[in-house]
């Protein structure tokens, strides 16, 4: 095959001939391109010729090199040869050599010793030249909504336009530059870019303003999902539970959100020891659109149920007793949440340190092929005795404080004494009560009370005894039940001052009165504390037999329904009605303090409290044996305070039944603080079709909504 031309130049390098004393030696044999050259090997310059043009050498090595000649023209004679000259001095010498630096000679300060510590840049400011004032200008992240967020965290914004010096506006303008990019990347700007400019303000003479101009460049979008995991039940649990597509923004929040997501949705539904890894995002920015290809790797670890709860630490409770806060069976898929309330019903009882509730693995494994994880319970014994005092204020009712003492677990497992001191302007008294929590069940309580009080009221005066037992099943803020009861049995005596309408006067009266009081509540609200939709019905019946001088037997009864309703976010519509009724007794037959009143903070606001009903020829109400009230409050929330108009009616009556005539009006505007633990309660009333003797203005001070 004949060779290319280029082939042909690298086998063949050149013809060009070699001279000099490197020459090669011997007869050449010409080639095709010698014998088509007329001159052949010819020199271009002969020898002789060429020596003659070099200029003399002089054999001082350092004498000045010699002034460069025009070159030659072609066929010109021979430049003259440069005039030889001597070397002349120029004192330009090398100094002589001083002795040598003793510290050269000291040994190098040992690696370990040695201060690594950066220097640390600062600006020195003169503290006798005025600071450098500027204003700052952002272009390019209001499109993307990022103004806000860049201005919270801007160095330029932190520094409020003064500066030391030019240069410190620069570096926060260097630095703001950094932010807006990560701001943007944040968002799938991945070739966002941001430049600063700070100039002068040519109007104003000193005053500087730094210009920073973003530029998002492409967004990127996901351009598929991939999950990496071992299966799992039911197959599509993870990818479900994730909740990218493609063609979503590869955003920082929304791909960080879903990964939580999912490690918050698995463990409850029966993976425990879910592992989310690093995920990876592979861009390509070379294609039409800006795409990234995500992959996430998941460790489901093995799908469980409940076992058997296991405990260490300073032992507050045993195994026994611990049993009763699981809201699930043995055998049961795992469910973090149920974990998780367990932990919070532990922390309720306040007889903890610290406690943790965390599963472990067991190895055994159950005929559904889940593995059974145990639950450790840590426990941290904290103090047991509390002390607490309560007050509140209301017109009529006056000013009341309440202190008490208690050890909750005095009688294990958690049965509490409790000592109480009422000490108000109306009513004064003591109590003692023993309270075992958690008996047998989950938030059932068993109570004991025994207490004496003095109570002072415009309806009756009265000393009274109480020796109480009361078993309940109760909602909590933790668990907030559908049902709940309570039962008791109650033996009272008291001592009453009493109109008597046969002797014109007042009189005392004892009376023994024993009970079976009891309550069921419906409660489908979202909240006991501040509720905001849902509805309520509770019902209160108590059989009773009234001792004085005769055995009377009688029934008291109160239903009561309360509605939530809410317009917006802000404003919820709440309405209360309640009707009660004694049969079996006649007024006077009863104890004054067994009665219905109206009218109070919890009542008709508006009116004093227990002001409501039949009156005595003195204006003092005598109560009766029916009562019905209504409510209905539009409660208006900004932040953490509230506006609550109102409007309140309802009486009490001489009759076994209640009816609807001779209602009374009250109206009022409240205000409300919400805490962690319920609204702080003002309200103002006035009664709208007052009698005489009621006053014009009654205000009300408590924790908790009216209803």
């Amino acid at each position: 095959m004949a060779a290319s031309p280029a082939v042909g130049q690298i086998a063949r390098p050149g013809t060009a001939p070699a001279r000099g004393p490197d020459a090669p030696k011997g007869d050449a044999v010409p080639d095709a391109a010698t014998a088509s050259d007329p001159q052949g090997n010819q020199p271009i310059v002969p020898d002789a010729e060429f020596n003659a043009a070099l200029p003399p050498l002089s054999g001082d090595i350092n004498a000045p090199l010699e002034p460069m000649q025009p070159d030659a023209k072609p066929g010109a004679a021979p430049l003259p040869a440069a005039p030889t000259t001597e070397a002349v001095a120029t004192g330009d010498t090398l100094a002589p050599v001083g002795p040598e630096d003793p510290a050269l000679a000291q040994p190098l300060t040992p690696l370990a010793s040695f201060d690594t510590t950066p220097l640390q840049d600062a600006v020195i400011a003169n503290a006798d030249s005025p600071q450098v004032r500027y204003d700052t200008e952002v272009k390019g992240l209001e499109a993307l909504d990022l103004d806000a967020q860049f201005k919270s965290l801007s160095a330029l914004n932190e520094g409020k336009g003064k500066a030391a010096n030019t240069a410190q506006v620069s570096a926060r303008a260097r630095e703001d530059e950094s932010l807006a990019v990560r701001l943007m990347r944040s968002l799938g700007y991945y070739n966002a870019t941001a430049v600063s400019v700070v100039e002068t303000v040519p109007a104003t003479p000193g005053r500087l303003k730094a210009v920073l101009t973003a530029s998002p460049g492409r967004l990127y979008t996901l351009s598929s999902v991939t999950v990496q995991a071992d299966p799992v039940l039911p197959a599509d649990l993870i990818r479900r539970n994730l909740p990218l597509k493609v063609g979503d923004p590869i955003e920082a929040a929304r791909i960080q959100g879903a990964e939580a997501n999912v490690s918050l949705t698995l463990p409850q539904q029966g993976y425990p020891f879910v592992k989310v890894g690093e995920r990876d995002i592979l861009l390509e920015d070379q294609s039409p659109t800006a795409v990234g290809a995500y992959t996430l790797p998941v460790e489901t670890g093995p799908r469980s149920s409940f076992g058997r709860i296991t405990t260490t630490g300073d032992t507050v409770f045993g195994v026994d007793h611990l049993n009763i806060f699981p809201r699930f069976d043995e055998g049961q898929l795992y469910d973090s949440r149920l974990t998780d309330d367990v932990r919070d019903a532990l922390v309720a009882t306040s007889l903890f340190n610290s406690v943790a509730v965390e599963p472990q693995r067991t190895g055994r494994m159950n005929p559904d092929g889940t593995e059974a994880i145990d639950l450790l319970v840590r426990q941290t014994k904290g103090p047991a005795r509390t002390l607490a005092a309560t007050g509140g204020y209301s017109t009529g009712q006056g000013t009341r404080i309440e202190g008490s003492w208690q050890h909750r677990n005095l009688f294990p497992d958690e049965g509490a004494l409790i000592g109480s001191i009422v000490a108000g302007t109306q009513e004064q008294g003591a109590s003692g009560t023993f309270r075992r929590s958690n008996a047998g069940r989950r938030d059932r309580t068993f109570t004991v009370i025994a207490s004496a009080s003095h109570q002072n009221y415009d309806a009756y005066e009265a000393f009274i005894g109480t020796l109480a037992m009361r078993w309940s099943y109760d909602s909590t803020p933790i668990w907030q039940k559908p049902l709940t009861y309570s039962y008791g049995v109650e033996l009272t005596g008291t001592n009453e001052d009493v109109y008597d309408f046969d002797a014109g006067r007042r009189r005392r009266g004892t009376y023994g009165i024993a009970a079976l009081p009891g309550q069921v509540v419906f409660d489908r609200s979202d909240s006991l504390l501040n509720p905001t939709k849902g509805f309520r019905l509770k019902l209160n019946v108590s059989p009773e037999a009234s001792v004085r001088g005769a055995v009377r037997p009688y029934v008291r009864t109160m239903v009561e329904g309360t509605v939530y309703y809410p317009i917006n976010d802000s404003l919820v519509i709440a309405g209360r009605a309640r009707a009660g009724s004694i049969q079996g007794i006649e007024r006077d037959d009863l104890a004054p303090s067994r009665r219905y009143y109206g009218g109070g903070g919890g009542s008709v606001r508006g009116y004093g409290y227990q002001r409501l009903g039949p009156l005595d020829p003195d204006g003092n109400p005598v109560g009766g044996r029916s009562l019905n009230e209504f409510a209905v409050e539009a409660r208006y929330r900004f932040g953490n305070f509230g506006i609550v108009p109102f409007i309140d009616a309802g009486n009490s009556y001489d009759a076994k039944l209640p009816t609807f005539s001779a209602l009374k009006f009250g109206a009022g505007i409240g205000g409300r603080f919400y805490t962690n633990f319920g609204p702080f309660r003002v309200d103002v009333a006035t009664p709208l079709n007052p009698r005489p003797g009621d006053g014009k203005v009654a205000l009300y001070i408590s924790i908790g909504q009216a209803f």
